[in-house]
Formats: structure tokens, sequence, C-alpha cells
């Protein structure tokens, strides 16, 4: 599975917060192909003559207004994934996102993250992580976002950390759980950074966290959508909270 642009929520979020960890807490470790013309039956004509031939229609002529945001996904985006249970669905205005739990594995290296006041990284080599994929469907008319699209943050409710949640950066690990690392797909970076999601449209992409069994999660959703230039439109702002439980 190929690695995109836009790695998984927590990972980004983990990422950029390494600089903030003095004070948080914690220190970072086809084009469609042309329609074939075809050859329709003419009427019969008064006097046959074997040697004629049917005539042929004349191609019609694509339809003018058809975008990449066409279809059941857009053409920028990782294929559609949806490995796991569903847990939970979280609505963020015209768009609902439905979460997954896929299933747990034994984290391949240790975290990026470690607790200062114990000294030992919060995801250690061998620590069991569970994984939860994604997927983003438009309910709504086309929407444009930006480099982002959809962020989701999962945090336990008892995380005793500002910081969001740590993650295991592994293409392995994802791959053998079928989910993306991101939704943009290797290739699609466009500049300005404008990605349509057009109306019915969907993608999914996922994060692994450290597993904790039976333990309460709540997911936070945000969308900020673009203008033709890619530029922010924060006034636009959309966001939604779901709520689980990790079985």
């Amino acid at each position: 599975m190929r690695r995109t642009p836009t790695r998984s929520t927590s990972a980004r979020l983990a990422v950029a917060g390494l600089a903030s960890f003095a004070l948080l807490g914690l220190t970072a470790c086809s084009d469609d192909a042309d329609d074939e013309a075809t050859d329709e039956p003419t009427s019969q004509p008064s006097e046959p003559a074997a040697s004629e031939t049917p005539a042929e229609e004349p191609v019609a002529e694509e339809e003018e207004g058809e975008t990449a945001a066409s279809g059941d996904q857009p053409d920028w985006a990782e294929p559609l994934t949806t490995p796991g249970e569903k847990i939970a669905t979280i609505e963020a205005g015209d768009i609902s996102i439905d979460v997954h739990q896929v299933g747990t594995t034994k984290a391949t290296k240790t975290g990026q993250f470690v607790d200062p006041e114990k000294n030992k990284p919060i995801i250690a080599e061998g620590d069991e992580i569970v994984f939860v994929n994604y997927v983003a469907t438009n309910n709504g008319e086309d929407i444009d976002l930006g480099s982002s699209l959809v962020s989701v943050e999962a945090r336990y409710d008892d995380w005793p950390y500002m910081q969001g949640m740590d993650s295991i950066v592994d293409d392995t690990l994802f791959e053998q759980m079928e989910v993306n690392d991101g939704a943009l797909a290797v290739g699609a970076f466009r500049d300005p950074s404008v990605y349509t999601l057009g109306a019915g449209q969907q993608i999914s992409w996922g994060e692994n966290f450290l597993y904790q069994k039976g333990s309460p999660i709540t997911f936070e959703v945000t969308i900020v959508p673009v203008d033709a230039e890619g530029e922010l439109l924060h006034d636009d702002r959309i966001e939604g909270t779901g709520t689980a439980k990790i079985s």
C-alpha cells in the first residue's frame, strides 16, 4: 500500500506536537475512453442491395461540466477500504464519518513520545496497538477541501496527556490491516491544494494507537473548506464529535 502525502491523523498531530512537549509534559522521541461509435440498423430499404451497410450513428459528444468529482471516489483518493466493525458514526455538516475498529497487533517499534516522569515510551516495541479505519461520505453538495482533508482526532476519555495519542508509523502494519495511512493518493498533490469531494463520494484512511480494551473513546472531527485558490475558509469550519468504546 502506498504512503500518501497526508499521514494518519494521530501521527500528524503527534509530530506537530514535538515542539511543545516541554509544556505538555511529553518528550518527542484515464481519462475515460471515448465512446465507440456503434452501428445502428437502418430502416429497410425498398430495394435492398447486398453491398449496402448500415448507416453509422454519430458519436455522442461528452457532456460538458463533468469534473474529477464524479463517481464513488474522487480521482485524488486512495482506493476505498472498509475493514473492521463499525463502532461509531460522526456527523460533521453534510459529511458523515463511520469509525471501524479493525483489529490489534504488536508494535514493531517504539512510539514517538516518552513520558518524562516514567522515562519510558508511551508505546514500547511489542505493546499491543489497535487500528481504526475512517470512512467519510459526502451526503451533500460538492465540497472543496484543503490538504488536511477530513481531520479526526481520537482520544481515550482517560488519556492523561494534553498531547494527542501516540502511534506507530509502519507501512507494513497498515498494509496488513488493509487500511490507508492517508486518504490522499501518491502523486495526487495539487497546487493550489484544492481537493473536491463530490456529492456521494467516499474516502477512507486509518490510524493506530495504544490498545486499551473496554476504554471509552471520543473522536473529534474538523473540516475546513477552501476557496478556488486553496485558501482556508475558517468561517465555514465544520466540526463534529462521536463517542464509542474500544472492545
